[in-house]
């Protein structure tokens, strides 16, 4: 997607593989993707769909 966005990594990234490696940021919408491999394709969610997930965790 395209556009300059500040990215944040989860806290919850990492483990003892470093397998589990996320990055948001939030805009208009909420974007998600693959720290790891950050030219992969990005999630996108409205504010309040990320509200709902973030208060149903």
């Amino acid at each position: 997607m395209a556009g300059n966005f500040t990215w944040r990594k989860s806290s919850y990234s990492g483990g003892t593989d470093g397998s589990n490696c996320v990055e948001v940021a939030f805009a208009q919408a909420v974007r998600v993707r693959d720290s790891k491999n950050t030219a992969s394709p990005e999630l996108e969610f409205s504010v309040g769909a990320w509200q709902a997930f973030i208060q149903a965790r």
